[in-house]
């Protein structure tokens, strides 16, 4: 009787098949001192699919992410974050002030932050963007922004994996200049009577 051969190594399991196709969740740092707008903002990322954390001061942000200068930071655990959204108006430090603190540091400035604010300043705008915000947000924010954001991220995203993979190649790579194979190719004759001559050499 003819058996039907089992290949063990072929069976992949389901749930491992789908998870390489869900995308990759990404981790909010929200930051807002009013009460309304932080729960505001964590229902939207939620409804997007985000991993939120909330806090209510540029201080206790830089406190998130270890940027505070204290012996007793309290970092809420090892959770990477992906985006920081900011309201720019706030007491104490401000969403600008934050940002550029994000942005001077050599371990979190690759991470985009973008600024939520419901002035319309064209002035504020420049000034966040030339600081390096990722974007300027008129609040309320909708769905629509966070979906647009999302998509952006996870297109840097893969754009910076590639690059570091290039980077590295270039560095595991010999460093010693590879011979110009195109400047050993003998150039054609000149003319007609240069050629002749040298068939005549031959």
């Amino acid at each position: 009787m003819h058996q039907t051969p089992h290949f063990p190594f072929l069976s992949i399991p389901t749930r491992f098949s789908i998870s390489l196709m869900d995308p990759p969740e990404l981790h909010v740092l929200a930051v807002d001192d009013s009460t309304v707008d932080r729960k505001v903002i964590q229902k939207l990322l939620q409804i997007s699919s985000f991993k939120v954390t909330v806090v209510e001061s540029g201080s206790r942000a830089l406190q998130y992410l270890g940027l505070d200068q204290e012996k007793n930071s309290d970092c809420f655990g090892d959770l990477k974050v992906n985006l920081i959204m900011t309201d720019y108006s706030m007491p104490g430090m401000t969403g600008f002030e934050l940002l550029k603190k994000i942005k001077e540091s050599s371990t979190l400035r690759e991470i985009p932050v973008v600024i939520m604010s419901s002035e319309n300043s064209l002035t504020r705008i420049d000034r966040c963007l030339e600081e390096g915000a990722e974007d300027y947000l008129l609040k309320p924010v909708k769905l629509s922004d966070l979906r647009r954001l999302k998509d952006t991220i996870l297109k840097t995203g893969s754009q910076l994996t590639g690059q570091t993979l290039t980077r590295k190649r270039k560095h595991n790579s010999d460093p010693s200049p590879k011979p110009d194979y195109h400047d050993q190719t003998p150039s054609p004759p000149s003319s007609p009577q240069q050629a002749q001559t040298k068939r005549a050499r031959l």
